[in-house]
């Protein structure tokens, strides 16, 4: 029987660890978890640098490991005795899990690994496996030897925090892909460096998006003026849906005092995850993690009855929450950013008609941006950990039910994962998936049973009764920042034309053509196009570069319409316009109808012309 892909990279990483040491013999090691295309291992080696010369050296001896098919063997060991092992083998990493796995019986050292790394779970002794000369403590499986390790490559250095905090050494982190066939491994390959090509952080570059400046500080994006268009564009967007469902846009402040947190349970639920506290006036601020408690005072502003629901409240509302150093990755996870956020107040009978709207609201947009690919997850309590989650066991049920029944009745492709709810309410995570395959957790729903009791949210019912309600958190965009990273992943940076920063550049071959092209530049910045920054956006380069710059400079920026304009097209009154490989001529007035059709039907860039 053949070894599952998961025990091929597991043990794939334990022969990479034995390669590092044959090479650097006082390499010190932290884990080496099991990811999804493969595995990685964090290592720091006194006195040197890993570089990517090194992976060559370390992939070869690794080769030779696995031509020798060095067997793995299993021992058991006193955990004093494993303590005291690795201590004279001078690797002070292992020493201080296995004190964690002595003291509390598990070594969590992030989410990420719990599955994967030390966790035998018992205080009195630990599993070892042993392949030539590398020892390592590990609960296994492993393969049978290391000729079983199937195919690999070693394809990426980076630094990471010990135990994933700031304040700990940093080590090295070596990643490595393993799949059971060469073709697989290969397909692997030329998927990631296709997603090195579309790395949000290299186009939003390319295009000027946004700037993190250390004098600011990290974590926190500021907007450069292509950046803002794309937000602009995507608040138009959820304005103009949202309007047709009913929403009222709201504003709040960035912070607010610590009672608000205290009544809405983010302390201490979310405490680890807020900024810490502002004085002010001898009274304590937080800058604030989510919307929701500043939306639940607007939704108290004045009494509702029974004919007044659903009250829907929206706003694109910016948050900070504290991210680890490490963790932090330019747009995907910040410290700030603007949520697409709102809060629906309804009655009991109301509630699954409002999130099967939310549902499809959605859809609607993965339409738009041609998601075709994504599914759902219920995220539902450990009841087990009552730290983070009450154990309202009644009303969890009740919620979570209704959720479960909606997406059913909506035919969703969902499935249920117990421990990731909300600590007021079950969710729904929507895991969309870019044009090149990566899967990213974009934006949450979420079904709100404590909110009600912990602000008194009521209404007025038919019976003249105060009467309880339920609310709906949702984020259907997500957050500017996560979003528009995924955009620059999924359209490569080629945005549609509705959404490009730059919708058009025109180029005069030389200077006696710049007045035509200033005149078309003219005619089209004030022709009667709506967008979100209200008319076209055209670019016009009159610089002394030569043609052909000019337009490879157009192109870099990912302009989806070339214009340019010489000797036969000022006499003509005409356009040559370059669109993706294509070139056409059009009048003005055909280019500007064209213009209009794309945008206001928000067509994807590839539509035939």
């Amino acid at each position: 029987m053949s070894p599952s892909l998961d025990t091929m990279r597991h043990s794939c990483a334990h022969i990479m660890a034995a390669a590092i040491q044959k090479l650097w013999p006082q390499a010190q090691f932290g884990v080496g978890p099991v990811i999804d295309n493969g595995f990685y291992y964090d290592v720091r080696i006194p006195n040197h640098t890993l570089t990517e010369a090194d992976l060559l050296s370390i992939a070869s001896q690794m080769r030779k490991l696995k031509k020798k098919k060095q067997r793995f063997k299993k021992s058991q060991l006193v955990i004093d005795d494993a303590i005291d092992h690795m201590a004279s083998a001078k690797q002070p990493f292992k020493v201080e899990l296995l004190q964690l796995l002595k003291t509390k019986g598990h070594t969590a050292v992030t989410k990420e690994t719990k599955d994967n790394a030390v966790l035998d779970g018992g205080l009195d002794s630990i599993s070892f496996y042993q392949t030539g000369d590398f020892v390592d403590l590990c609960r296994g499986p492993h393969v049978e030897h290391s000729g079983e390790i199937g195919h690999f490559e070693l394809h990426k250095l980076s630094g990471a925090y010990w135990r994933g905090h700031d304040k700990n050494p940093q080590l090295q982190r070596i990643y490595g892909l393993c799949f059971e066939s060469i073709d697989a491994l290969n397909q692997e390959i030329k998927r990631l460096e296709l997603l090195k090509e579309r790395d949000h952080r290299k186009i939003a570059g390319q295009l000027e998006l946004y700037q993190i400046d250390d004098q600011v500080g990290r974590g926190l994006p500021m907007w450069l003026p292509n950046g803002m268009v794309l937000r602009r564009e995507l608040e138009a967007l959820a304005q103009q849906h949202e309007r047709r469902q009913g929403y009222q846009e709201v504003a709040t402040p960035h912070l607010a005092k610590e009672a608000l947190y205290l009544t809405s349970g983010h302390l201490p639920y979310y405490a680890d995850d807020m900024y810490k506290p502002i004085d002010i006036d001898e009274e304590r601020f937080y800058l604030k993690p989510m919307n929701c408690p500043h939306h639940h005072q607007l939704y108290k502003h004045k009494p509702k009855s029974y004919r007044d629901l659903p009250v829907r409240l929206t706003e694109w509302g910016q948050v900070y929450r504290y991210e680890k150093s490490g963790a932090l990755n330019g747009l995907m996870r910040a410290r700030g950013f603007c949520m697409n956020d709102a809060h629906i107040y309804c009655r009991f009978d109301q509630v699954a008609e409002e999130f099967a709207k939310v549902i499809e609201l959605h859809k609607t947009y993965y339409d738009i941006f041609d998601i075709q690919d994504f599914k759902m997850v219920l995220c539902l309590p450990d009841f087990e950990n009552s730290e983070k989650y009450s154990t309202d066991v009644e009303n969890w049920q009740m919620t979570s039910n209704i959720i479960r029944q909606v997406m059913t009745d909506m035919n969703c492709n969902f499935t249920e994962e117990e421990g990731e709810a909300a600590f007021y309410g079950p969710k729904i995570d929507f895991i969309i998936k870019s044009a090149i395959g990566t899967e990213y957790t974009i934006s949450t729903s979420q079904l709100d049973f404590m909110a009600p009791k912990r602000f008194n949210l009521t209404y007025r019912g038919e019976s003249g009764q105060d009467e309880p309600l339920l609310v709906i958190h949702r984020a259907p965009l997500g957050t500017h920042e996560r979003f528009i990273a995924f955009l620059c992943e999924h359209y490569g940076g080629h945005f549609p034309v509705w959404l490009a920063p730059i919708q058009a550049c025109i180029i005069p071959i030389s200077d006696r053509h710049i007045e035509y092209a200033r005149a078309v530049h003219q005619q089209l910045f004030s022709a009667n196009v709506h967008t979100a920054t209200g008319g076209l956006r055209v670019d016009i380069d009159t610089s002394s570069e030569r043609m052909q710059k000019k337009i490879r400079n157009a192109q870099m920026r990912k302009t989806p319409y070339i214009i340019i304009v010489g000797d036969q097209e000022t006499a003509n009154q005409t356009l040559s316009v370059r669109h993706l490989n294509n070139t056409s001529n059009y009048t003005l007035p055909k280019f500007l109808e064209l213009m209009k059709h794309l945008i206001e039907n928000k067509q994807p860039l590839n539509t035939s012309q």
